[in-house]
């Protein structure tokens, strides 16, 4: 093999390296949006609260659009093959929004540009966003996240009400990126059904504003 063949040959060496822990049938790119099961659990009547969105980051090695798997104890790579539609922090925001609206617990829940001032804010840390493809492990999804809620009666964040981590590790039924993405949406189901049942015993046992 000449060193111009060979050249040519690492790329694509490279892609099934990378491609190697999932069952990928094509290798057409593949777009995927959040969208967490509605909640379980009828709504509880609605607090007087009013809820926003402060901010919502996801950390550096997660932040990108290409889905990260992890592949050894210290090893990760980027699929480029399957991604997210929009950056995991601007897609969260909209998804988080309509579960908590729909799981009750909050008079509104206020989304970029609405007319609802809101009385509480949450921060958002996405600290783990990726799949645990490691031979050694079953195939999952892991996702963390850390919320601090803040009581807001002039629109600016002030008393801290809750700050907590909440994690979730769901098991994939295959080794695809569709079974990530929807690993995912369950594991952001558990983990904003955990915040808020936490956040309504905090706040119904704590001081009123």
């Amino acid at each position: 093999m000449t060193i111009h063949n060979t050249m040519r040959a690492i790329p694509v060496a490279a892609v099934f390296f990378l491609t190697g822990c999932l069952a990928r049938p094509h290798l057409d790119k593949q777009s995927f949006i959040f969208a967490p099961p509605s909640p379980s659990a009828p709504g509880i009547a609605a607090s007087s609260r009013a809820l926003g969105i402060r901010s919502l980051e996801v950390a550096a090695p997660f932040e990108g659009r290409e889905f990260v798997y992890r592949t050894g104890e210290s090893s990760y790579d980027h699929d480029p093959y399957a991604e997210f539609m929009v950056d995991p922090a601007e897609g969260l925001v909209s998804p988080i929004c309509g579960w908590l609206r729909e799981a009750g617990g909050f008079k509104a829940v206020a989304e970029t540009g609405s007319a609802v001032k809101p009385d509480t804010l949450v921060e958002i840390q996405v600290g783990q966003l990726y799949g645990d493809f490691r031979p050694s492990e079953n195939a999952t999804a892991v996702l963390a996240m850390h919320f601090v809620f803040f009581d807001a009666p002039n629109g600016l964040p002030g008393k801290v009400i809750l700050q907590r981590d909440y994690s979730g590790r769901i098991p994939l039924k295959a080794r695809t990126a569709a079974a990530l993405i929807e690993g995912w949406n369950q594991a952001l189901a558990q983990i904003l059904g955990s915040a808020t049942e936490d956040f309504r015993r905090v706040d119904a046992n704590g001081p009123k504003p």
